[in-house]
């Protein structure tokens, strides 16, 4: 029998077996089940399929609506895909400026908005998620010149106050590292998260020295340590020499080799800040290093002051496994304008620069000097 000619047939008895009594009942799915091969318990469903009520799902009646989904949406894809914790963080921060762009917003979806939790989150953006991974090489060569002179730092746990640094360098050399082509430097600090790029031509000692100092002259404090690889970029004595010989000199020590772990806080930062806006592609054009550097200086305002960060708490090894405990997130101006190392004028110099900005209009920059660079790229 055609599965057409068994749904019909279904019917057909359907409503005699619902007035049947028990013992009809039982006979009338005995035939039923010979006529079409049906186990006994699928037969039974069948035969009471429109009188079963649907089962409301468990647990309670959400309490967030496609409104507030709709705004998470919004700050989660600008914001560059943030986890829910530091989507979380974000959100005072971004509500106002969404409100600015897309219009004010109904009080209930704000109050829902200010106690919605990052696993409320979570399931509210599960759908969006759903609709939307070439390893590069490493150019760390080794400097072993001055290795004796610079000491190894394995921990980075006591830091509790800002001026205290990581950097490395990624190469944009596509699939070779022969020949010359432009260098990425990026400067993490372990406290508030605030990280600064710059692009350099060829990684030579000279242009990584430059750009550390204006780096070092735009950050809003002061820098008390410096943490790097082993890369003979930073193993000079030019730049030893620039950090130890000042009127307060500055910490200069380094990982161990092959040892990334020991310069974990900025290596994060190779995908987040770098690859993800400039890919794996080979740039050996000159003068891409200030157009580069423009992007940067829209990414590291749209990064430092809108964008939150998490720092590990406390990491504990449970038989073969580690628990990690984090913070509940916060942007790396939060984090400056409540550290009480940060004096009031460079506080007053980051509310005045914050006041000037809006993430949406920073994140078109962002998106036009992206198009423009990768479109010369190809």
């Amino acid at each position: 029998m055609v599965h057409a000619s068994k749904m019909e047939y279904t019917e057909r008895i359907r409503e005699r077996y619902r007035r049947a009594g028990k013992e009809y009942k039982q006979r009338i799915l005995d035939e039923f089940c010979k006529v079409c091969g049906y186990h006994r318990k699928h037969a039974i469903r069948l035969l009471n399929q429109d009188r079963r009520r649907r089962k409301k799902k468990p647990g309670r009646v959400s309490q967030y609506g496609p409104d507030e989904r709709k705004v998470l949406k919004n700050i989660w894809l600008t914001g560059e895909l943030p986890c829910s914790k530091r989507l979380k963080a974000m959100l005072p921060t971004w509500l106002p400026f969404y409100e600015s762009e897309h219009g004010d917003l109904a009080e209930e979806v704000c109050r829902n908005l200010d106690r919605i939790s990052p696993r409320s989150i979570d399931r509210l953006l599960k759908p969006v998620r759903a609709h939307y991974g070439f390893r590069g090489l490493c150019g760390t060569k080794p400097g072993t010149l001055l290795k004796n002179q610079i000491p190894i730092k394995t921990s980075h746990w006591d830091i509790t106050k800002p001026g205290f640094v990581e950097a490395d360098t990624v190469a944009h050399c596509g699939g070779s590292l022969e020949g010359s082509f432009v260098w990425s430097l990026t400067f993490s600090d372990i406290f508030s998260g605030w990280t600064e790029n710059r692009a350099v031509w060829n990684k030579g000692s000279h242009g990584v020295h430059q750009q550390i100092k204006d780096i070092e002259d735009n950050l809003p404090f002061a820098v008390q340590g410096f943490h790097s690889d082993n890369g003979s970029e930073f193993m000079t004595h030019h730049l030893l020499s620039y950090f130890t010989k000042r009127k307060d000199p500055v910490v200069f020590t380094r990982s161990r080799p092959n040892k990334k772990n020991d310069n974990a806080h900025v290596e994060q930062k190779n995908w987040t800040h770098v690859r993800h806006l400039l890919g794996y592609e080979r740039i050996e054009d000159p003068e891409m290093v200030a157009r580069i550097n423009h992007l940067y200086r829209c990414w590291n305002l749209f990064n430092n002051f809108f964008c939150a960060n998490l720092k590990l708490q406390e990491k504990v090894r449970v038989n073969s496994r580690y628990k990690k405990k984090y913070d509940k997130g916060a942007i790396p101006y939060h984090r400056l304008m409540e550290s009480s190392d940060v004096n009031e004028a460079q506080k007053t110099h980051l509310t005045e620069v914050y006041c000037n900005l809006n993430p949406y209009a920073l994140k078109r920059q962002i998106t036009y000097h992206q198009k423009q660079i990768l479109s010369t790229l190809r």
